[in-house]
């Protein structure tokens, strides 16, 4: 046989193998990546839809944290993972915002993930430790301006979403607190509970248990409407700030390269999965909104936030760490 028919014979093999192990995908354990501690809200979601995806796919979906560097170390591993459909990303609101606020970032969002379909779209909760002699919006503005940086306050850490949505706060307030960052989410709020900061900022799913254990004091919601759970508990913008919204997003990737077949077989059993009534009523008891979106919408909007956040961090004055 010829060098040259060898070869065709060769490829054609290689191409068949390829085929055959997509059409059998998943052939393993699909492992989500929550690039945020247990018990973030990010955890909360992935767990959800972990659970519910097993199922339909076949395969046991398990959850795998890895927190730490502003949700990096996570975002690294899937971006260095192999393109298979076999290790995804939980991806978070930070994903789009680091390449503003860090000056070496070991990916590139637009470059090395494989967006897969949005999830959902989470309010930050503004809350204080219950010493904090402030009881509304208005009256954490006023005792910030009577005390300029005195008022310590928490995110889950430099550049993170709560983070930027607490400096907007402050500049649209005109007001000044000292930010103390955390390794995560989860350990922020910790730091609140025990009083080591006065007030901070959270996913509306990480804190809202401890609201309504009366442990925090909710002072407002950084969507434009009220959270369901949380009725009694004024947006941002009705309670002193107006014009005021910024919210969380979280949305599912894999690493650039995975086939296109994979991809979008991902995102139908996903956006099944999101679409179903018990689903969608555990997200929005929680004080989440579903969101599903196509591969190229996700993709959009993703190019869209990284945009949006590199004008928000120079505006704020932020410098890249």
């Amino acid at each position: 046989m010829s060098p040259l028919r060898c070869g065709i014979l060769f490829l054609a093999v290689a191409l068949a193998e390829i085929a055959s192990a997509q059409g059998q995908y998943p052939t393993r354990p699909v492992r989500i990546v929550v690039p945020t501690s247990p018990g973030s809200g990010s955890d909360i979601l992935a767990r959800l839809i972990s659970q519910a995806l097993t199922e339909r796919l076949g395969q046991q979906v398990v959850v795998d944290n890895r927190a730490g560097a502003s949700t990096m170390i996570g975002g690294e591993l899937v971006a260095k993972s192999p393109p298979d459909g076999h290790t995804l990303l939980l991806g978070i609101s930070t994903l789009a915002i680091n390449p503003a606020t860090f000056k070496k970032v070991p990916y590139d969002v637009l470059r090395d993930f494989a967006p897969i379909t949005r999830v959902a779209t989470v309010p930050n909760l503004l809350a204080v430790h219950p010493s904090l002699p402030a009881k509304t919006v208005k009256e954490l503005i006023a005792l910030a301006k009577a005390r300029p940086g005195d008022i310590v306050f928490s995110s889950a850490g430099h550049g993170t979403n709560p983070h930027l949505c607490f400096e907007l706060f402050l500049v649209m307030s005109h007001i000044r607190m000292l930010h103390v960052p955390y390794k995560g989410g989860s350990a922020s709020v910790i730091g609140l509970l025990s009083g080591h900061v006065s007030a901070g900022m959270a996913s509306v799913l990480t804190m809202i248990a401890h609201v309504r254990a009366s442990r925090l004091r909710a002072l407002g919601v950084t969507s434009v409407e009220r959270a369901a759970p949380l009725p009694d508990v004024p947006a941002i913008a009705e309670a002193g700030v107006p014009g005021y919204e910024a919210v969380q997003w979280y949305g599912l990737l894999a690493p650039a390269g995975t086939p296109r077949e994979i991809i979008a077989r991902l995102n139908k059993e996903v956006v099944a999965v999101l679409l179903r009534q018990d689903m969608r009523e555990r997200f929005a008891n929680d004080g989440a909104e579903t969101v599903t979106s196509s591969p190229e919408e996700f993709t959009a909007f993703l190019r869209a936030e990284t945009l949006k956040w590199a004008k928000v961090v120079k505006s704020a004055g932020i410098q890249p760490e």
